[in-house]
């Protein structure tokens, strides 16, 4: 994920759509490569260890590296993952991570030691992202705790049959209902299904493959409808 070298790679990464005046929606255009069909405004990205290892980035230098110029290019919120699964661990490793730039945001794993360093980073004005989430529970551990976002994956609770789209639609409904302004990302999307019903059920932010996003401007009568158009112009004007 995320090679800036090649904007290319940038977009195989997962991508942050965000919501304005309570509807989810997607933003086109200013990044563009000659290669892609289509321009996407990266507002926000996301990343984890199994995406940098995807794209081969090894070493925390290289890695950190990486983070800064993801956000020299996004000008958005990027979600940097901690490594340590222990408190001490999470809170010098967050504190470097948030040290790099200030669109970072620390992404923390929901476990115990994780939530209690979501409080502390929310003490120092951290911004996190509390991610690995299954629950309901775990989302209000979460916000209690002061998270900017928790990340409920829904393609991993639909891969053992568990309704992903539903328990995003339950934190949003708890968070609105309690006020709590911890945002709901919809993590772990697969398709352009999971997207739409992620609108439906009130998420704030989802993190999308490209392939998904692509898919939003998919439908038959679109391209039947152009042809037709395309048709009757040149049967006038020749």
């Amino acid at each position: 994920m995320l090679s800036v070298v090649k904007r290319e790679k940038l977009y195989r990464s997962k991508i942050h759509t965000e919501v304005i005046s309570g509807k989810l929606y997607l933003l086109i255009a200013s990044i563009w490569d000659e290669e892609s069909p289509m321009g996407i405004v990266f507002m926000c990205v996301s990343t984890n260890p199994s995406l940098m290892a995807k794209e081969g980035i090894k070493g925390v230098d290289n890695q950190r590296k990486h983070y800064v110029e993801i956000c020299n290019i996004v000008q958005g919120d990027v979600s940097a993952e901690v490594i340590a699964t222990d408190y001490e661990g999470m809170i010098k490793e967050g504190e470097e991570l948030a040290a790099l730039n200030p669109h970072i945001v620390v992404k923390v794993p929901c476990i115990a030691d994780g939530i209690k360093a979501v409080k502390y980073f929310t003490s120092k004005g951290i911004r996190t992202n509390c991610t690995l989430v299954f629950s309901v529970g775990q989302a209000l551990l979460a916000a209690k705790a002061g998270a900017t976002y928790v990340s409920p994956f829904v393609g991993r609770l639909d891969d053992i049959c568990e309704d992903g789209i539903a328990l995003v639609g339950k934190i949003v409904e708890m968070y609105r209902y309690y006020g709590y302004t911890t945002q709901v990302l919809a993590a772990s999307i697969r398709h352009t299904a999971h997207i739409m019903q992620c609108i439906e059920v009130g998420a704030d932010v989802a993190t999308c493959p490209l392939s998904a996003i692509k898919g939003l401007l998919n439908h038959p009568l679109t391209d039947s409808g152009l042809k037709k158009f395309l048709e009757d112009y040149k049967r006038v004007n020749g």
